[in-house]
């Protein structure tokens, strides 16, 4: 097996534009009534068992995305053992990874309630923390040839609860529902706050003006609190990609740097999913910030999304929207996930690690080999990156 892509080889350093793009902005769903008060906050202390003085100096979680495959789900059964095994408790009894927060597309392919104990309830029976999660293009779709049901009807029921309680179609798992404010909301923790958006059902994504007005009142809020806390904004439609299913969303682009100049703030770091494979970029604006994007949406699709090759013809460059963008790693072989860890002392530091799933012997067995493991020092200061030499196991 070969180790990780080193820089020097990585056949593609810029994001790309599909040259002949399907999907459009047309395919819309109506968004849910939300449960919660706006502006739709959720305290981490609400999900975990986590006493308040706990996980002020550190923080684990995991992010992936596109867990969910009608066909091979040996892939998301791998991926969601590899990330419980990574829960521990070390010798001041704290938990970690605290939660994990998923990137969308739970459920293939059209969100459908009987699909998600298969889909979600069996493969993270033994998760042992807390779910949260964004909804996906696909969580949102509706089957045509199905019984009626509303957009997110089922994706509502699993994260967007009033309160914990058991499903009827979870297939009978332990797993409570989820109390998630919103389909789109925002997540309070110690060390970082978390901007969870919501792209629709299109290919590309959507952010209607509500939503957007929304987003400006949380990159203003929580811009206050940079430096002391670190600032996530989560979706599920890249904006930047370098692969050939999918590409860049120009409309996410642009959609969230508008947002970004209107407020006058930047996150420190952008996730996603939709695209499945891991991608690590990072964009250098004129105020002299870096802001980092990342993509893990190979949590358990079957499809892998490849790279495009330097002369692929069935992508285009933007060289004014990838101004700045440089495509730094990718793994586009492997299924995989992210494992994020924010510590205080001085400064305020984020350690992103990704880690490949291998399999041995079996569909339910499961390791994780770490691919790459990259620092980023917060609050303005120097940020430096430190590449795994291959697959640690």
């Amino acid at each position: 097996m070969n180790g990780p892509a080193q820089i020097s080889e990585l056949k593609r350093r810029k994001p790309v534009i599909l040259k002949y793009p399907v999907g459009n902005q047309t395919d819309l769903q109506p968004l849910p009534k939300p449960p919660g008060s706006w502006p739709f906050h959720l305290d981490i202390q609400d999900i975990t068992s986590c006493e308040p003085t706990q996980a002020v100096d550190t923080m684990e979680f995991h992010l992936v995305g596109d867990t969910g495959s009608r066909r091979q789900p040996e892939f998301q059964r791998r991926v969601a053992r590899a990330m419980g095994a990574q829960i521990r408790s070390d010798e001041k009894g704290r938990k970690g990874p605290h939660f994990l927060l998923h990137l969308g597309d739970i459920v293939y392919d059209h969100g459908e309630a009987h699909e998600y104990a298969s889909q979600f309830f069996m493969p993270y029976e033994n998760y042992p923390a807390p779910v949260l999660a964004l909804a996906g293009n696909h969580d949102g779709d509706i089957n045509p040839a199905g019984p009626v049901y509303g957009s997110l009807d089922a994706f509502m029921a699993v994260f967007c609860d009033t309160q914990p309680r058991p499903l009827a179609f979870s297939g009978g798992s332990r797993r409570l529902s989820q109390i998630q404010p919103h389909v789109y909301w925002s997540l309070r923790t110690p060390l970082a706050n978390f901007i969870c958006l919501y792209g629709n059902i299109s290919k590309f994504g959507y952010i209607d003006d509500t939503q957007f007005d929304w987003l400006l009142h949380e990159l203003r809020a929580f811009g206050q609190e940079k430096g002391e806390k670190a600032l996530f904004l989560c979706l599920h439609h890249a904006p930047y990609s370098a692969d050939i299913n999918h590409g860049s969303s120009r409309y996410m682009i642009d959609r969230l740097e508008r947002a970004f100049t209107l407020s006058g703030v930047l996150p420190d770091v952008v996730c996603s999913g939709h695209v499945h494979n891991y991608q690590r970029f990072s964009k250098q604006y004129p105020t002299g910030e870096t802001v980092r994007y990342l993509v893990a949406g190979a949590g358990g699709y079957a499809d892998l999304h490849r790279i495009a090759d330097p002369d692929d013809g069935q992508v285009l460059d933007d060289p004014d929207r990838f101004k700045g963008v440089t495509l730094e790693n990718y793994c586009d072989t492997q299924h995989g996930f992210l494992k994020m860890r924010i510590e205080r002392s001085e400064k305020l530091a984020l350690t992103a690690e990704y880690y490949v799933v291998q399999s041995h012997s079996g569909p339910d067995d499961a390791t994780a080999a770490l691919f790459e493991r990259t620092t980023f020092v917060l609050e303005g200061s120097k940020t430096h990156s430190a590449q795994a030499p291959g697959f640690i196991t």
